[in-house]
């Protein structure tokens, strides 16, 4: 395999350079072997700004139309991605939340001050019955962030009986009085959230004896079995996951990955929507940088692990800009624009290629936080925005358990240039692609045309397929900056794409500058 960039795109079989705004793809159809993990679209919701209050919960009573105090409108927008897993209380709200304050009857729940989130009360109205619910209600697996930060061994191993416990036991036996009978089904149990930093400021060496004790007591109840992570890594703390490995290794089922698309942690990120030509390539770059990120974090746990038996959870993903101006400070609200869109089509692409290790990913957050699928207006009878991030899961969405195919590609690349020293160097691809077999024995595809001025020719041959019939939609815009609001729902949305023609195991097509395109091959 010949590895092409710094950023470290690189596809199965080899990647290369070609010129003239032309591509060429060949797709091995009848090699494929990795599933794609459909927890890789996962979600993340944290009791942070609005979130939770105002984003998917507004309670039985209010005048915005709701389905048991859940936002309707919400709802189905997420009842439409399909959403595979949801990851719930948090993030850095998670090793401050004691899960017994939002249980029982609303009106007695005791509140408390959202330290990390800009010293917001909590009413802890939306709890451990709300959450799990609603994960019912939406089809998917419930991720729960244990608290280990603030919390107590005690604690955590009451709550996980609490919720999956069927037996005459204390827990048990108070979730029944709580109205809920039969226990839930909790597949997915995180034992810290950044335990480096938010979660406790630990070494990695304490973490690890933490993580073996507490996961002791995390105990499978009546026919329900955990799959335990470990907090892991923050992006390049390579130390952090091999010490993990070492000290912990298969004690644990995942070890989690934080990693944004972020300029730095001081000062100004930059405007979601003020930005120019080289900002966007530059995000372009600073996104594709996860693969290599992964790719080591990988090698690491090969030493220990050579048989891939435990996960890798990129559990916190995405875009983080500049609050917008004028929103609630420590609210982390921002908007998305066709920017955004392309940094989750060309993340997706890459855990596609490492589903080998990639077995779920969560990015960063759902609704009204950090780069979110839904925004919400909550003045009146409450209104929402589809993100163009919202519109690439969308258009996706076949590719979750489908089968990963192996691809070469030969496309145009280009220097990213910038202001300063350090954000130059990076060489990045015109295009990112990525091809799964379906269950029906469809081929879906999906381009993005990075350029932001010329559109590209591509041809694909599909070793092993002929192919009768096309199919697509694809998400462009005028300007890269573009974006939805509540005055312009639709600016950004996907449309039919046409462009395509099939010859046997030929494909032609020209993708527009600045688009995501997703096709589908019988």
């Amino acid at each position: 395999m010949k590895k092409l960039i710094a950023c470290g795109l690189f596809c199965t079989i080899g990647l290369t350079v070609c010129a003239d705004n032309k591509a060429q793809i060949t797709i091995a159809t009848d090699s494929g072997k990795n599933i794609i993990h459909k927890e890789i679209y996962g979600q993340f919701a944290e009791h942070l700004g609005t979130c939770i209050y105002g984003g998917l919960w507004v309670g039985e009573n209010s005048s915005i139309p709701n389905i048991n105090g859940y936002r309707k409108d919400v709802f189905e927008a997420l009842k439409q991605l399909q959403v595979p897993v949801l990851r719930w209380p948090g993030g850095c709200f998670a090793d401050e939340y004691h899960w017994m304050d939002g249980i029982g009857p609303r009106d007695k729940r005791p509140k408390m001050q959202n330290n990390n989130w800009g010293g917001t009360i909590e009413d802890n109205s939306f709890g451990t019955h709300e959450f799990l619910n609603l994960c019912e209600m939406l089809g998917c697996e419930p991720y729960i962030s244990g608290n280990v930060g603030s919390g107590t061994v005690e604690e955590l191993a009451k709550w996980v009986e609490y919720m999956t416990s069927d037996g005459d036991t204390p827990m048990a036996n108070l979730r029944r009085k709580n109205g809920r009978d039969k226990a839930w089904k909790v597949k997915y149990l995180g034992v810290g959230n950044e335990s480096w930093g938010c979660g406790g400021n630990m070494r990695p060496e304490y973490y690890s004896d933490l993580y073996r004790r507490y996961s002791v007591y995390c105990r499978n109840y009546d026919g329900n079995k955990l799959y335990k992570i470990a907090s892991g890594a923050s992006d390049y703390d390579y130390n952090w996951t091999k010490v993990l490995m070492k000290n912990v290794g298969n004690r644990m089922d995942g070890i989690s990955l934080h990693y944004y698309t972020v300029s730095g942690w001081s000062g100004s990120k930059g405007s979601a929507l003020k930005f120019n030509n080289d900002d966007y390539y530059w995000t372009i770059g600073k996104c594709l940088e996860i693969e290599d990120v992964i790719e080591r974090h990988s090698k690491i746990m090969d030493e220990q692990d050579p048989k891939k038996q435990i996960g890798l959870l990129v559990d916190e993903w995405g875009t983080w800009w500049d609050e917008e101006p004028g929103t609630v400070k420590g609210h982390l609200y921002q908007q998305n624009s066709m920017r955004d869109a392309f940094v989750a089509a060309l993340t997706l692409n890459v855990f596609h290629r490492h589903t080998d290790r990639v077995r779920m990913a969560n990015i960063a957050q759902v609704v009204n936080v950090l780069q979110s699928m839904i925004l919400t207006d909550t003045i009146g009878t409450g209104h929402i925005v589809l993100t163009p991030t919202y519109h690439v899961f969308e258009m996706y969405k076949g590719f979750m358990g489908a089968t990963y195919l192996p691809m070469e590609i030969a496309c145009d690349s280009m220097q990213v240039r910038g202001d300063s020293h350090a954000r130059n160097g990076r060489k990045i691809p015109l295009l990112s692609a990525s091809a799964a077999r379906c269950a029906d024995g469809s081929v879906i595809i999906a381009l993005a045309n990075i350029s932001l001025d010329n559109a590209q020719d591509i041809q694909i041959k599909l070793d092993g397929m002929k192919a009768s019939a096309i199919t697509g939609r694809k998400l462009t815009c005028n300007a890269i900056t573009d974006y939805n609001d509540f005055s312009n729902t639709d600016k950004v949305k996907p449309v039919k794409f046409d462009d395509a023609k099939v010859k046997g195991d030929a494909v032609s097509m020209k993708i527009p500058a600045k688009s995501i395109v997703v096709v589908n091959i019988k």
